[in-house]
């Protein structure tokens, strides 16, 4: 079962949220319903960047990696991939 790893935002260049799971699209409702503190606070809803793991542990290891890089690491991360910050949610694999 693939893992992902995972960035959502609250518009470009705002407030950002790295996070991991094993059921994307799950989580991303999660987001959006506002069950989780942090993506209510700064109205972060906008899937924006993911990768796909084989297993856990290289998931949890990247999603480690990334929460300690510096901001502008982030978001050139994003920009390399979706350069408009445009929501991706519906790229994520069935």
């Amino acid at each position: 079962m693939p893992h992902f790893v995972y960035i959502m935002s609250s518009r470009p260049g705002g407030a950002v949220y790295v996070g991991r799971a094993k059921d994307l699209r799950a989580r991303v409702v999660t987001h959006r319903a506002g069950l989780s503190q942090h993506t209510t606070k700064y109205k972060i809803k906008t899937l924006v960047w993911f990768e796909q793991h084989n297993d856990f542990v290289t998931s949890l290891r990247r999603e480690r990696s990334i929460k300690h890089w510096r901001r502008t690491w982030k978001d050139q991360l994003i920009q390399e991939a979706n350069p408009h910050w445009q929501d991706i949610t519906a790229q994520i694999p069935t």
